[in-house]
């Protein structure tokens, strides 16, 4: 764990721990660690409860990877001779 405040090498990923209280006070701070060290973790009663991250980190690990049909076509069972039957049995009675 590092302390906040203390001096670190920028090139090493360290994820600096906040407990709620002090992340609160030092919003602007741990924003700024976030976007220029890293994710910051703050902790609330001992136990981790959020992880901040910069919206460029966030953009990275949630842009969406092609498109539905891409997935399919990525799949080991494209090209395969499996035949997938669908029942014509229409829909089914039900009680309202």
């Amino acid at each position: 764990m590092v302390t906040p405040g203390a001096q670190h090498d920028r090139h090493v990923s360290v994820s600096d721990t906040w407990p709620v209280a002090r992340a609160k006070a030092q919003l602007s701070e741990v924003t700024e660690r976030a976007i220029t060290d890293g994710p910051q973790t703050i902790t609330r009663r001992g136990r981790q409860a959020v992880v901040v991250v910069s919206a460029d980190e966030w953009e990275r690990k949630t842009r969406r990877r092609g498109t539905l049909a891409d997935f399919f076509a990525a799949s080991p069972l494209n090209g395969s001779s499996l035949d997938v039957e669908r029942l014509n049995d229409g829909p089914r009675e039900i009680d309202l």
